[in-house]
């Protein structure tokens, strides 16, 4: 039976990009020695498909279909397998790169093992390099925002609300209950006790967001309008839910507060957005470099609290200050996590909320609470819980980040 020419008119979908494949000529035309990527069977002219990469000119893989005795179209797959080998074989820095955030649970849990092995590696990362390396953490975030990502998240006072009701309600009564247990169950020092309580009583912590970020990137922007709020009110909350949980009264330091609200979140979220608006070249330039450098400022954020307060964590006390916050922390996920499934049960993005309520009343701005245990408590061993606070929390917050990355992945393959 003769073959006609085949016109192909409809496109052919090739990764994000749209085509019209060629005309293919009558098959009595063409030879293997004309026109090597066809081919004649024995029995019959039949032509056979294969997958063409130009490499290194940036042009898309082009595919041609063909057609048996029947008349129906068909694909042949000779050639796609060296195509996937080529692929594969390929070394992708950028890949590598943006692929960072997958391993920082690796790298929290490395940093924590290396304060403790060896203290002089994180010791020489103070507090004053605090508040930089968190600015740092927002700018990230703003560079993959938008604008109207955060427009977006203040239509949602709901979400807003439950975030803070974890913050402030859900939180300090844990802190309350497991700083009274560190007294009364584990007979621990009155200060650690405070200390506990007091971690519950500061505002969300920019871990979260970043957190958030990994998992959800959509909700990054309700997260970070979040814990801007908390922190915002927190120049009145914290001393107040402290007096009344500790008995101290912590001066209020308005302007410093407020001074470091802008320096840590405002203008470092404000800065990623302008660069992403005006400057979109350069932005895409910094991008695949920002995923390692976010993992190596969270690893120095974990390990230097606890390489500077080393000798009171591995004191007699530290076994049962770390089971204390790990519990006080899990039971805060745990509950922020209830409490998003049941506010908002019947919206379409329930899980996304759960995650990000859970990170926003599990991950508390415990570099804020060791800040003031050093400058309002004489006893050193209030910084002790805070301390421990920063390590189990990043590694509790980001293995949940592997856990629903996975989650998600296995969901939509």
């Amino acid at each position: 039976m003769a073959h006609n020419a085949v016109s192909l008119n409809r496109p052919v979908q090739i990764g994000r990009s749209v085509r019209l494949s060629r005309l293919v000529p009558p098959a009595s035309s063409l030879s293997p020695s004309s026109f090597p990527l066809w081919r004649t069977d024995a029995s019959f002219p039949r032509l056979i498909s294969r997958e063409l990469w130009i490499n290194g000119t940036g042009l898309s893989p082009k595919r041609v279909i063909s057609t048996g005795t029947s008349g129906s179209f068909k694909q042949d797959r000779t050639g796609e397998d060296q195509f996937s080998q080529i692929q594969e074989k390929g070394f992708d820095l950028l890949k590598i790169l943006k692929g960072a955030n997958s391993v920082i649970p690796h790298i929290v849990l490395g940093s924590t093992v290396l304060a403790l092995v060896y203290p002089p590696s994180f010791t020489w990362f103070t507090t004053r390099y605090y508040a930089p390396a968190l600015g740092f953490l927002m700018f990230a975030v703003g560079v993959n925002s938008s604008p109207e990502d955060f427009i977006e998240a203040i239509k949602r006072p709901d979400a807003i609300a439950a975030g803070y009701l974890g913050q402030f309600f859900i939180k300090p009564l844990l802190g309350f209950l497991f700083g009274t247990m560190a007294v009364s169950v584990f007979k621990l020092p009155t200060a650690l006790g405070a200390g506990i309580m007091l971690v519950s009583c500061v505002s969300g912590a920019q871990l979260s967001n970043y957190a958030t970020f990994l998992t959800d990137p959509s909700m990054a922007p309700l997260s970070i309008v979040m814990t801007s709020i908390s922190t915002a009110t927190a120049v009145f909350v914290t001393p107040t839910l402290s007096y009344l949980l500790i008995g101290k009264k912590l001066p209020v330091d308005v302007k410093g507060m407020m001074s470091s609200i802008t320096q840590i979140v405002v203008a470092p979220i404000a800065a990623g957005l302008l660069l992403n608006r005006f400057l979109p070249k350069i932005c895409s330039a910094i991008q695949p470099f920002l995923p390692p450098l976010s993992v190596f400022v969270t690893a120095l954020c974990v390990g230097s609290p606890l390489a500077i307060n080393i000798k009171a964590v591995l004191s007699p006390f530290g076994v049962g200050i770390v089971l204390l916050i790990f519990g006080f922390h899990l039971m805060a996920f745990i509950l922020g996590y209830g409490l998003a499934g049941t506010w908002f049960s019947k919206s379409a993005d329930v899980k996304a909320l759960q995650r990000t309520i859970s990170y926003e009343t599990g991950m508390q701005s415990s570099l804020l609470a060791l800040a003031l245990a050093n400058r309002f408590f004489q006893d050193p061993l209030v910084g002790v819980p805070p301390a421990i606070s920063v390590v189990l929390m990043s590694l509790m917050g980001f293995s949940l980040v592997m856990i629903w990355s996975k989650s998600k992945e296995k969901k939509f393959s």
